[in-house]
């Protein structure tokens, strides 16, 4: 089946095509480009399509993007026009998902951004601090390790260790992990985070201390506790984020909610049978 895409002009045949010359007054979005039989395509329309284009086009210059984007448009008016009254029974109940499901997600789009603030991040973060600060608070841990794959190999590297070598340089030429890169450093972690094995070794070491060799699942380990300290709130910028898709989340479900709540709606789909989700061909004319 031949159909047409979104963005169907090549960027070869894009680049082959002139662009008119501008209108010397400023546009505004309301600034008719084309008519097709009287309906007009603006500049409006014009940015609306270039937002939906892939990423790839869009950062296409406006010299080569311009014209091949209102021809499509009007191309697409044009057989909007010609096809107008003949869509399907499948068509036109697919045309009228794809309008319940835009206006609904634009719906959420604009409860979730209306929600950031920096007044209602700050907010958010007052409260996290204090539900954070109200729990018992727990040792976390800042330690570096170096990981091979045998107990020999772990032993001859603690004797250098115990000859006055540096714990980072070693892991650097010797660790096997992703770590070794920054010495072995695993940073700051809490209980739970780590194999029991490594975290009850951990917990034995007073700060500068060093153990090993040490069997886990993955391999021989010489472990270092650089530091230690009890938990406490992260920084807001360490959170805001994770905040920031809090508060999106949900004002979108309490606009959902909202909605829904304020809908006269009747539900009288309790007793169809479910296997009805294979009858497709009740949608062909």
């Amino acid at each position: 089946m031949v159909g047409i895409s979104r963005f169907s002009v090549t960027v070869a045949a894009m680049m082959a095509l002139s662009t008119p010359a501008l209108a010397q007054t400023e546009p505004t979005r309301d600034t008719v480009l084309a008519t097709v039989n009287g309906t007009e395509i603006t500049v409006g329309h014009l940015l609306a399509a270039r937002d939906s284009l892939p990423e790839q086009f869009r950062d296409m210059p406006g010299d080569s993007l311009f014209q091949p984007l209102v021809e499509q448009l009007i191309e697409q008016t044009a057989l909007m026009q010609e096809a107008e009254g003949t869509l399907s029974v499948r068509e036109q109940i697919a045309f009228e998902n794809e309008q319940r499901a835009f206006i609904a997600n634009a719906a959420l789009t604009r409860a979730a951004t209306a929600a950031i603030s920096e007044e209602n991040v700050e907010e958010a973060y007052t409260a996290f601090v204090t539900e954070f600060d109200g729990r018992e608070p727990t040792p976390e841990f800042n330690a570096s390790h170096i990981i091979v794959e045998t107990e020999e190999e772990a032993a001859a590297l603690r004797a250098e260790l115990d000859d006055g070598a540096d714990f980072a340089e070693l892991a650097r030429e010797h660790s096997l992990d992703g770590a070794a890169a920054g010495g072995g450093s695993l940073g700051w972690f809490g209980l739970g985070a780590m194999i029991p094995e490594f975290e009850q070794a951990v917990q034995t070491l007073e700060v500068g201390e060093y153990l090993g060799p040490l069997e886990t699942q993955f391999g021989w380990h010489l472990v270092l506790l650089n530091d230690t300290r009890m938990s406490s709130a992260p920084e807001l910028d360490e959170v805001r984020e994770a905040l920031e898709e809090n508060l999106q989340r949900e004002a979108a479900q309490a606009a959902l909610t909202r909605a829904t709540e304020a809908a006269t709606i009747e539900r009288n789909y309790e007793g169809v049978d479910t296997s009805v989700l294979s009858r497709s061909d009740l949608l062909d004319d």
